[in-house]
């Protein structure tokens, strides 16, 4: 026995879940619906309005929620008219009840409905179909696009890290001086095994040489502060957050902490996956407190929106991916990993031209999402 929940818009679904009944039960319950091939099917309780025509040979009887049709009429024209808003509203309309609201047989039958000749009401199907496939196309290739669009981001982040988005000018101060202000202990080199060649102009090094970690602010305890929790920190390719005003002294304990121009990264899956990470500013007096499941790291000579672009490629997502431990549901990249990853780190001003150049880029491809999602 399938109930409303089995009939989706066009086809009977999830037939699997049904309840088996008695030869008797059958019995009694067939001579009462009568099922054929070609019958409609029309919800009428709880869940309203949906409709399909029956094409399965199949044995199967419905609970009172489903109303089963025999119709003169051309079945998919009747099924097109149960889907319309006219039909739709006049279900909405006429429901009656409190907890389950239902459309019943009587107010089915006592509905009236446009009626065409039969040589229109096939012409209508006909056009109707022609319309849906093409719709179903068009949806299709949008998810396509949509697809590529985020791959075409994902393959931007690769190469601006690798340093092969923008050209490289022999007048740039060379990333060693940077980084010799950063760490004049860090080790470096022009190429790794892991992140490949890079330009003369370029070093690398690791993450944990040129940043520090999960640092420690101080304040006092009537300060204003942001609390960003990870729901606040929005995922994907863009870089926006979201805080509640708290005081410093409630929430400076059991927090991860951290200031304007700190780039946060989740270290919890799914969210690191999802690409869940931002650079913090404009914070309530420049500080804040969040979710311990952030990772936040601090350098003030590699520009924050740079270090971002790193911790959103693909590079750095796949090899945290493969070294998550603990429960399921609860897994997360350690940070004594991410330090030892390697980071390529252009000159300050390269720095400053792949920043734009990957905005001017995304941009673009953002004006074409917008454009599939209208």
């Amino acid at each position: 026995m399938l109930s409303s929940k089995n009939v989706n818009f066009d086809t009977i679904v999830d037939v699997e879940e049904c309840r088996y009944l008695s030869h008797d039960d059958w019995v009694m319950c067939n001579s009462r619906t009568n099922l054929q091939k070609g019958d409609i099917l029309l919800t009428t309780v709880a869940t309203l309005g949906r409709s399909c025509v029956v094409e399965t040979t199949e044995q199967f009887c419905f609970q009172r929620s489903v109303t089963i049709l025999t119709t003169l009429i051309f079945n998919k024209y009747l099924k097109y008219v149960f889907d319309s808003d006219f039909y739709q509203e006049i279900m909405s309309d006429g429901a009656k009840g409190t907890a389950q609201k239902g459309f019943y047989l009587n107010q089915v039958e006592q509905s009236f409905i446009p009626v065409p000749p039969l040589a229109e009401q096939k012409q209508i199907v006909k056009e109707i179909d022609n319309w849906l496939s093409i719709l179903d196309f068009v949806e299709k290739e949008k998810n396509v696009l949509m697809d590529a669009i985020s791959a075409t981001k994902s393959k931007t982040l690769d190469l601006a890290i690798h340093g092969k988005l923008v050209p490289q000018d022999p007048s740039d101060e060379p990333a060693s001086e940077l980084l010799k202000r950063i760490n004049p202990k860090a080790v470096i080199s022009c190429d790794n095994p892991q992140y490949g060649k890079i330009p003369s102009s370029w070093v690398i090094t690791t993450v944990g040489e040129v940043f520090e970690i999960n640092p420690k602010t101080h304040s006092k305890d009537d300060t204003e502060a942001a609390f960003v929790p990870m729901t606040c920190v929005s995922d994907g390719y863009c870089n926006t957050f979201e805080y509640e005003c708290r005081k410093w002294g409630d929430i400076k304990k059991g927090f991860v902490h951290f200031q304007d121009n700190d780039v946060a990264v989740a270290k919890i899956s799914p969210c690191l996956e999802n690409r869940k990470s931002v650079v913090f500013h404009n914070l309530p007096n420049g500080i804040g407190a969040g979710t311990t499941e952030l990772n936040v790291f601090r350098c003030k000579e590699i520009l924050p929106d740079y270090s971002l672009l790193y911790f959103k490629s693909q590079m750095f997502i796949g090899s945290c991916a493969g070294t998550y431990n603990g429960v399921v549901g609860q897994q997360r990249v350690a940070k004594s990993f991410i330090q030892e990853l390697p980071i390529g780190v252009p000159p300050y001003n390269e720095q400053l031209r792949i920043v734009s150049k990957v905005n001017d880029i995304f941009s673009q491809l953002e004006m074409i999402e917008k454009s599939l999602q209208a």
